[in-house]
């Protein structure tokens, strides 16, 4: 049996108080961090092996199934604003398409092919990588979808919660995080889904920081395109530049928004030599400033 299928240690939740159902839950809940603890040293394998890849061109997908495809989704559509990536350099893919996102279309995890065609509609490549998210680690949508992509030289990446699954077998890079029985035997949206949550964040946080979209534990490449982002580009470039917030935001209106640029133009430097040297520096704002001289800090 799947340790993700094993019955719950609760067996007698329904005859619980509240206090007690949400404290055993929550107790559940804090061995997540320490699951995920163990999977570290193979993430930090896999950035270091795609960062330098992902900045030569190639593409990051999540495919999943269920909670794992609405949690890929969740993750890639989070980069752009984020992290002011281009909307097709990280994408999720969910069994059942769009509306599976919103209602659950339980049926399309069985489908073995469907998952590499959805792939193959997005123009993958052998510049590319997969990240399979599957509880189970069996899932026939996400694994198909797996084997087919090593087959074109794509990079597999699988994010499981059950040990020697065929998802884990059939990647390049395995990352297992044994949650164990859930609180609702079965119910893998909680445990399991938290640590698939938690392994996506450090995934796309610590890639998007090696390729230079970080500074500071500042979100620089940001685009301010509403109030919200307005405010906080300019409480960034206040704090890089050592500027107000009146010539902060005087910046960022010249910087059509860019929150990168609005801080070279901080510096003194113009809109066209900013775009110049930041393209140089493939948007690293470090090794901008490192050229320039410039480090408040």
């Amino acid at each position: 049996m799947l340790i993700t299928e094993q019955p719950s240690h609760y067996r007698h939740l329904e005859k619980m108080p509240i206090p007690d159902i949400i404290t055993y839950i929550n107790e559940e809940d804090k061995t997540v961090a320490f699951a995920v603890e163990k999977a570290l040293p193979q993430i930090e394998k896999l950035i270091e092996a795609i960062a330098d890849k992902m900045l030569a061109g190639g593409k990051l997908f999540y495919i999943g199934a269920g909670t794992s495809g609405r949690l890929g989704i969740l993750d890639a559509s989070e980069c752009p604003p984020t992290y002011g990536v281009p909307y097709d350099l990280v994408q999720g893919v969910i069994a059942g398409g769009f509306d599976a996102i919103i209602r659950a279309a339980e049926f399309a995890e069985d489908n073995t092919e469907q998952g590499w065609l959805d792939l193959q509609s997005k123009n993958i490549s052998d510049q590319d990588f997969v990240v399979g998210i599957a509880a189970s680690g069996t899932t026939p949508y996400t694994l198909g979808a797996m084997r087919a992509a090593n087959t074109v030289g794509a990079v597999t990446i699988a994010v499981a919660n059950n040990a020697h699954s065929p998802l884990l077998e059939n990647a390049r890079y395995p990352i297992l995080v044994e949650t164990g029985a859930e609180v609702i035997a079965g119910s893998t949206r909680m445990k399991a889904g938290t640590a698939q949550k938690v392994v996506l964040n450090l995934l796309s946080t610590a890639l998007m920081t090696r390729m230079g979209r970080v500074y500071r534990g500042l979100m620089v490449h940001l685009r301010a395109r509403n109030t919200k982002l307005k405010q906080r580009g300019r409480a960034i470039i206040a704090e890089i530049v050592g500027c107000t917030d009146d010539e902060a935001a005087r910046y960022l209106e010249d910087a059509g928004g860019d929150v990168k640029s609005a801080i070279l133009l901080g510096f003194g430097l113009t809109v066209d030599k900013a775009a110049d040297i930041l393209e140089r520096h493939q948007g690293n704002l470090r090794a901008v400033l490192d050229e320039i001289g410039r480090h408040n800090e």
